[in-house]
């Protein structure tokens, strides 16, 4: 298998683990002393994400600074896999609900370097920025749909299964990434002189700003569209999990041949004219009267996010040389990590004030929001 063919199969396989606790996180919290309620959804993935934006950067500058990823991508899944383990036990050992989230946040703060990292090692490859970024696009999206699927199965048989299931992954991504060569600068650049180059690059705050919001309708479906599906369609953890692939099956597909395409076409069109089609489809689902319609709608936000995610990832490839990539994508992650947070918390909470439809309307109208504000902003880099 090809080094870009590895480094995607990591990035699959670490969002299958993340994935495969969404379908059935009510189950499985409520296994680990948390209670049923939203709510203690929320802050299980808030644990987790939280961690991800303060360490995303770190690895980045750290594996920039050293000249090195892949020891770097090995820790970070040998950490996680032994988090996810831990949290499995914490029924047997008789904890509290805190201890978890403890032990989430210490696995976040693993498992985002294998995460950051190995799209990394995708940014230091040959064969076009677009092309790369969407391999790991495409890893991405089939990480999210066979997770979502095989997480839903899992959690029928054992709350606890889909965290035994992703200690298993995690455990087998550091031992695939022991076997991929480094292609980072053997040298590394000085930390304040990384620090000094990215505060010279505000053309970056504009991908950073579509990742946010991007990771927010994640976070908020993950979350919130699962609970809506379930609660309003009467639907288990096995048919959610079926649910949710009917976005990230397309949303998996299309991202290569996209991101491909953007490397012919430019950004442009693929960012600001998708986002605006995302976010009028997740308005759209709150809308739906039916199961067959909020189905339909759902591919559709599939196709519209395989438009977007690529060519924001290409988009900070386009403007950081190969020496900052690390902390370039540190970066990315960061605010991507940011909008999973927000993405759990106002889903979260506007749902549990409000309803699902106001939570609906506020994560479709940031979607069409961004590519209003920021379009602009992506013509004139991408003219440049």
């Amino acid at each position: 298998m090809s080094d870009r063919g590895r480094l995607a199969l990591i990035v699959w396989s670490v969002l299958v683990s993340q994935v495969f606790l969404y379908p059935g996180l009510e189950n499985t919290v409520a296994a680990l002393g948390g209670g049923d309620d939203i709510l203690a959804g929320t802050w299980f993935l808030v644990a987790e994400f939280g961690a991800f934006v303060v360490c995303a950067v770190l690895w980045g500058v750290l594996s920039d600074a050293l000249g090195r990823r892949t020891p770097l991508v090995v820790l970070g899944a040998a950490g996680g896999a032994a988090s996810y383990l831990a949290v499995a036990l914490v029924p047997q050992l008789g904890v509290t609900f805190g201890v978890v989230l403890l032990l989430r946040v210490v696995g976040g703060a693993f498992t985002i370097g294998a995460f950051s990292l190995s799209i990394t090692m995708l940014m230091d490859l040959s064969g076009g920025h677009g092309r790369n970024m969407g391999a790991a696009g495409t890893a991405v999206g089939l990480g999210a749909a066979l997770g979502s699927v095989a997480g839903g199965q899992l959690a029928t048989v054992d709350p606890l299964a889909p965290l035994y299931g992703g200690a298993v992954l995690l455990g087998g991504v550091a031992v695939l990434a022991a076997t991929i060569p480094d292609r980072s600068p053997a040298t590394g650049l000085p930390v304040d002189a990384i620090a000094d180059h990215i505060r010279t690059r505000p053309a970056l705050l504009v991908p950073f700003a579509f990742g946010y919001i991007d990771r927010l309708t994640a976070g908020f479906f993950a979350l919130t569209g699962v609970a809506y599906f379930r609660d309003a369609f009467g639907l288990d953890a096995a048919q959610a999990g079926l649910t949710l692939a009917l976005f990230f099956v397309p949303f998996a597909v299309l991202q290569y041949p996209i991101g491909w395409l953007s490397d012919r076409i430019g950004r442009f069109l693929p960012v600001v004219v998708g986002s605006m089609l995302y976010g009028v489809t997740i308005i759209g689902i709150g809308l739906a009267p039916g199961y067959a319609l909020a189905g339909g709608l759902l591919i559709a936000c599939g196709i519209c996010g395989a438009c977007v995610s690529p060519t924001t990832m290409a988009l900070v490839t386009d403007i950081v040389p190969a020496t900052e990539r690390g902390v370039g994508m540190g970066g990315f992650n960061v605010f991507g990590s940011l909008g999973m947070l927000s993405g759990f918390l106002i889903g979260g909470i506007i749902t549990d004030q409000y309803g699902y439809l106001p939570a609906f309307l506020a994560a479709g109208g940031l979607e069409i929001g961004i590519a209003v504000v920021a379009a602009n902003a992506v013509k004139r880099i991408v003219a440049t």
